[in-house]
């Protein structure tokens, strides 16, 4: 018998930031909780709404763009947080163009090559990169 809530364990896990359905499940497996536990705690919190990877997807999405990461870097740490492939494109879609964030990030840095690089990675495309830094893929 487990002495511990999983309920309360995922809550407090829950209370300052949202997280994926994967991170509250590590984390209830770091407190020792079976895992037919783990996922009926997982399955409850997602019917009421506390667990919702589509929901984290789409603002750690938008708190990774705002703090200058690229598609690929955003599509990568979604995937490391469990999130499918589905729920992380549509979380990137809902962004800004990928081509416009890097050209704020190009208009605030200066256009030199010590700007690409560090565009790059920070997980910016190839496209984004060329249209950012007026370069010309034909040169």
């Amino acid at each position: 018998m487990q002495d511990q809530d999983p309920i309360e364990i995922a809550t407090r896990a829950l209370e300052h930031r949202d997280r994926s359905r994967r991170d509250v499940a590590e984390r209830l497996a770091r407190a020792g909780i079976d895992e037919e536990a783990r996922n009926d705690a997982l399955d409850a919190l997602e019917r009421v709404g506390y667990v919702d990877d589509d929901r984290f997807a789409r603002s750690r999405a938008e708190a990774l763009a705002n703090r200058g990461y690229g598609d690929e870097w955003i599509r990568h740490d979604l995937g490391e947080h469990g999130v499918g492939a589905e729920a992380a494109a549509e979380a990137i879609g809902a962004l800004a163009p990928e081509a416009e964030r890097a050209a704020a990030l190009v208009a605030r840095l200066g256009r030199t090559p010590k700007t690409g690089a560090h565009l790059a990675r920070k997980g910016f495309g190839e496209d984004a990169l060329e249209s950012a830094l007026g370069i010309d893929p034909a040169d």
